[in-house]
């Protein structure tokens, strides 16, 4: 048994013609149940059906993707990536491509970590904290 069924199984050793009054029979209750398991028959063969849809629509997009790419290729091939034609099959022609700016070298871990770093007071001695609005008024705790 599932565990639905198991959740709402109610004994019929009570009496197989159980009937409490307003509607609550076993009889009832046990065609309630089978509605239940229909309902998630149904459910799950539908949650099947659209895996196997979502699974064709990323193959048809890849299969779209290879095929577009194919053809940009083709009209570069044919006209040249600097032409109009190559513009207007979504290509970006090499006259209007950004020229990529030289990027400053990465500081390393230590460097940032020392630009972090609180300086050592001039006198030598540990500060105490202060609040950070340049007042040198002491943090209290």
């Amino acid at each position: 048994m599932t565990k639905t069924s198991t959740k709402w199984r109610f004994p019929s050793s009570i009496s197989s013609t159980l009937d409490l009054g307003n509607g609550l029979t076993l009889a009832a209750h046990s065609i309630l149940i089978a509605t239940l398991r229909s309902q998630m028959a149904t459910y799950n063969s539908a949650l099947s059906t659209l895996d196997d849809l979502s699974r064709q629509i990323k193959d048809t997009e890849q299969q779209l993707r290879n095929l577009s790419e194919q053809m940009l290729l083709g009209v570069a091939a044919k006209y040249g990536k600097d032409s109009s034609e190559y513009g207007k099959a979504s290509g970006v022609p090499k006259s209007e491509r950004r020229r990529s700016t030289q990027k400053k070298p990465r500081e390393s871990k230590g460097e940032v970590l020392r630009s972090l770093a609180i300086p050592a007071p001039a006198n030598g001695k540990a500060s105490e904290p202060v609040n950070g609005n340049g007042d040198g008024k002491v943090l209290v705790s």
